[in-house]
């Protein structure tokens, strides 16, 4: 083993080697149990004698706090002095601020790999099958020879242009978001971009509105810098806009895919949000996560598209149409926040990762992202129209789907009472993972029922799965 001992000088070698041991296993830094190097080994290590080596651990031995066992070596003690008590957070002059962060829940955790049930309905969660594995190691080969004939200095904090160009040309293609690489932020993941933006315009006391039910993420994230965030009713059209309070200074909707219902915003209710906005002085930021995968009725542009005044900020993710572990997503800016915004990534983490960087801008420019999304698209709307007819069939008596033209999730709402804590812990035990809608409300009255993601789960696991909940509705009445 390594153990990380420092001698300085050579005045009392053995007397620096044995504070040093006496400190580290009364701190607990060297375990009970644990193994120390041989005697020979680490006085070549420390450039010492064995000698004062050996005299040290013989000194320990004898304090109680090593053991020898012969032929096998020196130990640390189990009997050796437990480590002072540490502090706990109610010893910290902080401790209040502590306990509002311990209270924050985390509703859309995704579980570890080995938590993960045979049959998954959970939501954000892409298929890894249809990920092109060859592909994308090619442009992960090619990122690593552009960072190896590189500076070495740090990056940008608003990230590399190629991949930025890269960005501004995909979703003006796609979403018909008007911009350029130059308004274009790299951030890692949606959650931060979120965050950048509250960052700059959030003060405690700060009316934040959003959707309710909506993406509670967002709104931990708001309310753990001291907003004050108000929930907004959402209906067929979206976002009730005349119920936005007064005084708000950020807006936070999903127009595309409403979430978690999934209902599109309507035209004349986007346009009033953009009228409120601008009346209000307020930022919205648009969320859109998983647009690019729609299946029914004409393609709406972004809400960005409309936006003639500078107040939308348009924020996307390569977590769904990729993979949730690559951490990649983007925000793009309007001019009044852009440079604010700028500094605070700076400040938070200097800048995103390079390397998946120059991999993504090759992945997007070589037309390899476009071809992925048509494949998934057609599996995952495979997917969508199985599980929409068992909720129009077998599962009717119980769920019914919330019309969604868009993305890889949808929403069942219960139309009888039905004790959903106990259908998911009975389909946990059989082996299926079901996933609420309530804690997606808050100030709004709750609506029972299920938010049925089909990313992570194949397309011949749909019918097997479905048949557990049919039974256990069934047995719970």
């Amino acid at each position: 083993m390594e153990l990380h001992i420092v001698i300085n000088g050579r005045k009392d070698l053995a007397a620096q080697l044995y504070q040093q041991l006496r400190e580290a296993i009364c701190a607990g830094r060297l375990s009970a149990g644990a193994q120390l190097p041989p005697s020979r080994l680490l006085a070549e290590q420390l450039g010492v004698s064995r000698k004062t080596v050996s005299d040290t651990y013989a000194t320990l031995t004898y304090e109680g706090l090593l053991v020898g066992k012969i032929g096998r070596g020196t130990f640390v003690n189990a009997w050796a002095p437990q480590p002072d008590r540490q502090q706990t957070a109610t010893d910290l002059a902080c401790a209040a601020n502590l306990a509002k962060w311990a209270a924050l829940p985390s509703p859309m955790r995704h579980p570890l790999r080995d938590n993960i049930l045979r049959y998954e309905f959970i939501g954000g969660a892409t298929t890894r099958n249809q990920f092109p594995q060859d592909e994308w190691r090619r442009c992960t080969q090619d990122a690593l020879r552009r960072i190896a004939q590189d500076s070495g200095f740090y990056s940008q904090p608003e990230g590399l242009p190629a991949l930025r160009d890269a960005i501004a040309g995909h979703i003006a293609f796609s979403r018909g978001v008007k911009c350029g690489a130059s308004d274009v932020v790299v951030t890692n993941g949606a959650q931060q971009a979120l965050d950048l933006i509250a960052r700059v315009v959030v003060e405690p006391g700060t009316i934040v509105a959003m959707e309710d039910p909506g993406y509670s993420p967002a709104r931990q994230l708001f309310l753990a810098m001291g907003a004050r965030v108000a929930g907004v009713p959402v209906d067929e059209h979206g976002m009730q806009v005349d119920l936005i309070p007064d005084g708000t200074r950020l807006i936070y909707v999903t127009p595309s895919h409403q979430f978690p219902l999934g209902m599109p915003m309507s035209l004349p209710r986007r346009e009033a949000l953009l009228a409120r906005a601008i009346e209000l002085g307020a930022i919205i930021i648009e969320d859109d996560y998983d647009s690019e995968f729609r299946y029914e009725g004409r393609p709406t542009d972004s809400l960005q598209s409309m936006d003639t005044r500078g107040v939308v900020t348009y924020v996307g993710t390569f977590s769904k149409t990729l993979l949730p572990e690559l951490r990649l997503g983007y925000a793009v800016l309007p001019p009044a926040i852009y440079g604010a915004v700028l500094k605070a990534k700076q400040l938070t983490d200097q800048h995103s990762s390079t390397l998946p960087q120059w991999a993504l801008a090759k992945f997007i420019s070589e037309g390899y992202l476009q071809k992925h999304i048509r494949r998934c698209h057609s599996v995952y709307a495979g997917r969508r129209e199985r599980i929409l007819q068992r909720l129009a069939g077998d599962l009717s008596p119980w769920l019914e789907a919330v019309p969604s033209v868009a993305g890889f999730h949808m929403a069942a709402l219960c139309t009888v009472a039905v004790n959903i804590p106990l259908l998911m812990e009975r389909a946990r035990q059989a082996d299926v993972g079901l996933y609420p809608l309530n804690v997606f409300f808050h100030d709004t009255p709750v609506r029972a029922g299920l938010i049925i993601g089909f990313g992570a789960i194949e397309t011949l696991d749909i019918d097997p799965a479905l048949d557990r909940v049919r039974d256990i509705l069934q047995q719970i009445g």
